[in-house]
């Protein structure tokens, strides 16, 4: 079957406006994506027909709540091919997993251990690697990065040793779009014992993923990016690597029992979901889920490389326009500069012109710095995007730039 392009733009209602008089071309996916119809519906049929707790009645509208979020969790088990659903915790987004886990390991991280993550990491899998080891002192040390914006493994040897206590990494960069080396990473920490974690914020929605085949400990994902609801992500753990790790929150939900003196934990899945959970969010994700299979993702992954061989081929007919990360290896990201413009000004202009993209570092400081550049423009492609939106973005980025020179 033919990949119907327009047929999916119109279960997106949002893209049919205009921007300052233009039509608007949204290309800022790697940030966001957007909703189609089905998870709009989805949770608006949630408040209208059985908004209630979950797990705490036993009225039929908690029972009906409680039975559309747990089938999300089988949902989601299935599509990573994860063990079991007590493996599937949700959270508040990958930030919100990566924490989990960093916190977690400072009961079991010792001096003379070492964390090792890579050079083209985004800050949320930076930061709470830095203060485990600032809590524990750990050695942080990172794989390096290539003029291609490529992982090197050279040296892997010697980075990831056996006092190697965690190798934390992304399948691919939100900010160069480079597709990282799994299997030879994971490989390398599993032969020392390591324990390890892939941060699948940007390859939930472009790449089929098999955590039991990766035999990883960790894997996350992030709804919003997945065309889901923002404030929701999911980390999926190894059942005895979650059993070896305290909890990150207290407080209701994750407790068996509970005195004035102290508390028993609740078993897996339970014991990292304290509080209310965001019911209508993973409702509407179970929609985008499904709706991200119903497409199908090869013919989703394909059609977006397509659109990026495209994009850099029409666009790097412009004056002083650069790739920034040419790896062999990647995903729907075109992330740029041009020769005498400031990546914000082109993002301005760019939107006059109604087309969206992302300007700045994409938090991701440490890949700028090594580049040597105070930040880019990123344009990023999704399901729902047209060679003929790229045409306008080229048009448009060729009149911006005439216009700051």
């Amino acid at each position: 079957m033919s990949y119907d392009v327009q047929a999916i733009r119109q279960q997106f209602p949002i893209l049919n406006q205009k921007i300052h008089g233009r039509p608007l071309v949204y290309l800022d996916n790697a940030a966001t994506a957007q909703k189609p119809i089905a998870v709009i519906d989805a949770i608006s049929d949630y408040y209208l027909n059985y908004n209630a707790n979950v797990h705490r009645g036993v009225h039929t509208l908690s029972q009906r709540a409680t039975d559309a979020m747990e089938a999300v969790r089988e949902d989601v088990r299935a599509h990573i091919n994860a063990a079991e659903t007590a493996e599937i915790i949700f959270t508040r987004g990958i930030t919100d997993s990566i924490n989990t886990i960093a916190f977690g390991m400072g009961a079991l991280v010792k001096k003379g251990q070492n964390i090792v993550i890579t050079a083209v990491e985004h800050h949320s899998n930076i930061v709470p690697w830095q203060m485990l080891c600032q809590r524990t002192g750990a050695e942080l040390r990172h794989l390096p990065m290539n003029e291609h914006g490529e992982v090197v493994l050279d040296g892997i040897e010697e980075i990831i040793d056996e006092h190697t206590a965690m190798v934390a990494f992304n399948h691919i960069s939100n900010a160069l779009g480079t597709i990282n080396p799994v299997d030879a990473i994971l490989e390398r920490a599993q032969k020392v014992g390591a324990w390890t974690l892939v941060d699948g914020a940007q390859s939930g929605p472009h790449a089929k993923v098999d955590v039991r085949a990766w035999n990883v400990d960790f894997f996350t994902l992030s709804s919003h990016k997945m065309y889901g609801p923002t404030g929701l992500g999911v980390l999926y753990g190894k059942r005895e690597r979650l059993e070896a790790l305290p909890p990150y929150q207290g407080g209701g939900e994750m407790i068996a029992t509970v005195t004035l003196e102290e508390s028993t934990y609740a078993g897996l899945p339970h014991k990292f979901e304290a509080g209310t959970p965001h019911i209508e969010g993973i409702i509407g994700f179970g929609a985008a889920l499904k709706y991200i299979n119903e497409v199908g993702i090869e013919a989703i992954a394909a059609h977006e490389k397509e659109l990026l061989e495209y994009a850099t081929q029409e666009c790097s007919e412009i004056e002083g326009f650069r790739v920034i990360g040419d790896a062999k290896n990647k995903a729907s990201v075109l992330s740029f500069v041009v020769d005498g413009t400031h990546p914000y000004d082109l993002g301005v202009l760019l939107d006059q012109q109604g087309v969206a993209v992302r300007t700045g570092q994409h938090c991701t400081q440490p890949i700028m710095d090594a580049f040597c550049i105070d930040g880019t423009a990123r344009a990023s492609f999704a399901m729902y995007n047209t060679k003929e939106e790229i045409d306008l973005f080229k048009a448009a980025l060729e009149k911006a730039v005439t216009m700051l020179r």
